[in-house]
């Protein structure tokens, strides 16, 4: 048995997402309890199946252990016990069973793979007579506080985050550090080895520790640079893509380093000087700073009453939606080769630093989806896979709204146009500049449509558009057309189904509840080559599917996918780049010389088991790599751009605002206006019996 003193008593306090010593109630009721502590932490990536998370998430939770390592040595604490398992509760059950500890403390999580596991762990504690305790350290309110007037759950955010702000009670102040953390002897208490990265990873990794700062403490100073610097001017500049013009904490709330409710309660009293100073920019820059907090724990409330949000729309009708699957789409996309320079410039900046400014999260999103129609749970997973900040219950929350899935969503049937949204954040085209370098060159006036420049701009330039920066992958006309039948045909298909389902039968056309939605690969790679993806008019590549999707292997079936593309173009001089051409598009009369390889007419089928052109045998993730050595400095410095929650406050106008009312538009009316049967928030229970 490891560990000394009496035995049954002490304490196991499992670390999560709450790499802290600050604010963390479980490790506070335990160090007040004035038994002996065992801080614990379990790697434990596959349990979280397809979310096993990406290289550059688990790059910060290796540095934020060894920072939280270290405090809790100051703090007395013997050290950090690490587990490595496939099964935290079953690794859990043996540390106690080894320790001889008699509690467990732990702090909650609202995402469905989390709430799973913590409720069969205390059943099986329970049992074994340890007595469990969880703890709010990641919300102001937890979820089963904030009701409507009927007790029921709120279903849009607007309402929900008025009630937060008007609660009978404030959140709770945050804790201060425990003085002194008695936990007994663990030099006999073994630690595994945990590994994060392989031998491909580290110098990546490298880069990213001269940028980011992970641990509490980076976290705390962080946040404090924040509300002394750019809080006061955020809402005058946090739709600036080109500036550090926001908080950096993104990261920091995801993995628990920084406590919401210190957050909360810090800008709330900075808001309350600059009221009483009649400094009203900066008492609204808190409002809007306020409001991203809200939206963040609106993603936990959607979440935990709404489980399958992660998988399924939200609203029932979207189930019926043709989904164009198209993997050379989405490898085009990914490697920021659209022809639409800020989507390119977003998407390349993603793939360097695993960072987006929240404002091109929505423009290359939306394009996602709206232009490219491909599934959002793709592009759900890409940005799980990449993202500093990846964060399952925000993300979900992002792409339902723009997939139009929430009933306060963003209209489906209205295509945002990335040229506009360029002047709009990026009115200099600075940000296009820095990541595009083919387009540095160019003047601002035809920066986010270099299409339409004059053949002698583009001369002047060094641009040769379908050479070294491609055409737009289709024209927003032709994406808008499409789009007006993919929703057409959603909308036959529920009609169908309801017409069906009232006249007795019990399940409508198109039911999937015989069919459970495809599962994502046991493991995503992450494409190492930057080679540009093709497509020709001999490869078919395009399908339509109306359940949701399985996100495609980014490497073999790529790969195959190009492999079969140059087997065609046979030997073809001509190696440039060339960026798949929509069929249905009549492209102008300058272009067709540029486009000699156009995609074939898209299939359109509602068949469940459409085949997947592309998809390759599962490849096991190797066991042994390396351990981490990209460690990141001490010391704090910034960091030239900025990170805000995912999915942060709404701007006051334009059609990027998140949970916003949009302004108007004569040429697109609501289409849930339209349909208004079909405008309802499936609850869990029927997700499960629908889909």
């Amino acid at each position: 048995m490891c560990g000394g003193g009496e035995t049954g008593m002490r304490i196991v306090v499992w670390f999560r997402r709450d790499l802290r010593v600050e604010d963390n109630p479980a490790l506070a009721a335990a160090a007040r309890a004035g038994r002996e502590v065992v801080p614990a932490y379990v790697w434990s990536p596959e349990e979280d199946g397809p979310y096993y998370p990406g290289r550059v998430s688990r790059w910060w939770i290796s540095q934020s252990l060894q920072h939280l390592d270290a405090s809790l040595r100051r703090l007395g604490a013997g050290k950090l016990v690490t587990r490595r398992s496939a099964d935290a509760v079953v690794a859990l059950l043996k540390l106690v069973r080894d320790t001889g500890a008699t509690h467990v403390y732990f702090n909650h999580l609202y995402d469905p793979i989390s709430l799973v596991r913590d409720h069969r762990l205390k059943e099986m504690l329970t049992a074994e007579g340890i007595v469990v305790q969880s703890f709010n350290a990641d919300l102001l309110y937890e979820p089963w506080e904030v009701v409507d007037e009927e007790g029921q759950p709120f279903t849009m955010f607007a309402p929900f985050w008025n009630r937060c702000l008007s609660m009978l009670y404030d959140p709770p102040a945050p804790l201060l550090p425990p003085k002194k953390i008695n936990s007994g002897n663990l030099s006999m208490c073994p630690s595994d080895d945990l590994i994060f990265e392989d031998e491909s990873e580290r110098g990546s990794n490298a880069l990213l520790a001269r940028a980011w700062r992970p641990g509490w403490q980076n976290a705390d100073k962080g946040l404090t640079a924040f509300l002394n610097g750019p809080l006061a001017d955020y809402s005058v500049n946090r739709k600036k893509a080109d500036s550090a013009s926001t908080s950096l904490l993104s990261p920091h709330l995801h993995f628990g380093e920084l406590s919401v409710r210190k957050v909360f309660h810090l800008v709330r009293m900075k808001q309350l000087v600059w009221s009483n100073e009649g400094n009203h920019a900066a008492e609204e820059s808190c409002t809007l700073f306020l409001r991203s907090i809200g939206l963040r724990e609106y993603s936990r409330y959607l979440s935990f009453n709404h489980p399958s949000s992660h998988e399924r729309p939200l609203l029932a009708h979207l189930r019926f939606f043709p989904w164009v699957v198209n993997e050379c789409y989405f490898k085009i996309w990914r490697q920021g080769r659209t022809g639409y320079p800020l989507v390119d410039a977003g998407m390349r900046e993603l793939w360097a630093t695993g960072w987006l400014h929240d404002r091109i999260r929505v423009v290359v999103s939306s394009f996602f989806v709206k232009v490219l129609q491909l599934p959002w749970r793709w592009g759900m997973k890409y940005f799980w896979d990449t993202l500093l900040d990846a964060d399952l219950e925000s993300d979900a929350l992002g792409w339902q709204y723009i997939t139009g899935s929430l009933p306060d969503g963003r209209e489906l049937d209205r295509i945002d146009n990335p040229q506009f949204e360029g002047y709009k954040f990026d009115p200099h085209g600075e940000y296009v500049r820095r990541w595009i370098p083919e387009l540095a060159r160019l003047p601002t006036e035809w920066i986010h449509h270099p299409w339409d420049a004059p053949v002698s701009v583009l001369q002047a330039a060094g641009i040769e558009l379908g050479s070294n920066y491609p055409l737009p992958i289709i024209e927003l006309d032709a994406a808008k057309a499409r789009l007006q039948e993919a929703l057409s045909e959603m909308w036959q298909l529920e009609a169908a189904s309801r017409a069906t389902m009232n006249n007795g039968m019990e399940e409508g056309l198109g039911d999937s509840s015989e069919v459970p939605p495809i599962e994502f690969p046991q493991e995503l790679q992450m494409e190492v080559d930057r080679q540009p993806a093709q497509a020709t008019a001999n490869v078919q590549m395009t399908a339509r599917r109306r359940e949701d999707q399985m996100v495609p292997t980014m490497t073999s079936s790529l790969n195959r996918a190009e492999t079969e593309i140059s087997a065609d173009l046979g030997n073809s001089e001509d190696t440039r780049a060339q960026v798949p051409f929509h069929a249905h598009l009549e492209p102008r009369v300058q272009r067709q010389d540029a486009i000699q390889n156009a995609e074939g007419p898209a299939l359109r089928t509602n068949g469940f088991h459409q085949p997947n052109f592309f998809q390759q045998p599962q490849q096991r993730r190797p066991e042994g790599v390396a351990p981490s050595v990209s460690e990141a400095s001490s010391s704090w410095t910034g960091r030239e751009g900025a990170v805000v929650p995912v999915w942060s406050p709404p701007a006051a106008s334009g059609h990027s605002e998140t949970f916003a009312a949009d302004e108007a538009d004569v040429s697109s009316r609501s289409y849930l206006d339209r349909h208004p049967q079909s405008h309802r928030l499936m609850n869990w229970n029927q997700l499960s019996q629908s889909l």
